[in-house]
């Protein structure tokens, strides 16, 4: 289970709210548009989407995404993707950035995304692709094993292929309109590797023991540097997406 910080999560993640000018485009909010944005974390997007005269709610299953959400003066509901508590047809769109590869149980969280929207309503979302930080993955559970750890299958995220995933939305009654395999290389911030791991793959360190947790971390890093560190001492991190529209 991830947990989430959100002062840590604005420090070693506001690229994930900077990097989706794409799936906000796909989206193309229209002024008076009911959209609930599914994940909605601590709020970024929610207010860009708001701004373009939209109706928007957030929802997301961290308390504390949730407060730093309200802060923000977003009306926001906390609860699971797979029970969304809203009334059928309540929304002409459902957005999701970086979120749905956090789910586990993915027909149950589409069957819900279809029964709130309206007919013909869309679900525009970026998430995980089959690939996404696949050398920091492998990196983890390399030095998990070297201290009898086995973290190769940890449950976190589901990273499909387009073709796969378009498939699953079709069985739930969607319409496939787009979607796209997206390689997309993203420069860390100062806090590097170190920072990235502590705040994306917490949930894999606090299934560790405690008192090897750094050690993991700090090893990772030394193993990924000569792959994902440039000469100046920059951090990119291998990031594939997976973007798509469908309609309900």
């Amino acid at each position: 289970m991830q947990t989430w910080n959100p002062e840590t999560y604005d420090h070693n993640g506001a690229f994930v709210h900077g990097l989706a000018g794409g799936v906000l485009e796909w989206l193309n909010a229209q002024p008076g548009e009911r959209i609930l944005d599914l994940g909605c974390g601590n709020g970024h997007l929610t207010a860009q989407i708001a701004a373009t005269g939209a109706i928007v709610r957030g929802f997301d299953a961290s308390p504390q995404m949730v407060a730093a959400a309200r802060s923000r003066g977003i009306e926001a509901d906390e609860g699971t993707a797979e029970t969304l508590p809203y009334a059928g047809a309540s929304f002409d769109a459902v957005f999701s950035n970086a979120a749905l590869h956090w789910i586990h149980d993915q027909d149950s969280m589409m069957r819900h995304v279809h029964r709130v929207l309206k007919p013909g309503g869309r679900f525009v979302a970026e998430m995980g692709c089959h690939g996404n930080i696949a050398a920091i993955r492998v990196a983890i559970a390399a030095v998990a094993a070297r201290h009898g750890l086995d973290v190769r299958r940890d449950n976190i995220n589901f990273y499909p292929t387009p073709e796969e995933y378009a498939h699953r939305l079709e069985r739930n009654g969607f319409q496939v309109k787009q979607i796209a395999r997206i390689p997309r290389p993203t420069p860390l911030p100062e806090s590097g590797m170190e920072g990235w791991i502590r705040t994306f793959r917490r949930g894999v360190l606090e299934s560790l023991p405690e008192q090897i947790r750094d050690t993991v971390v700090n090893e990772s890093v030394e193993l990924l540097a000569p792959i994902l560190r440039d000469t100046e001492g920059n951090w990119t991190a291998d990031y594939v997406r997976l973007r798509f529209v469908a309609l309900a």
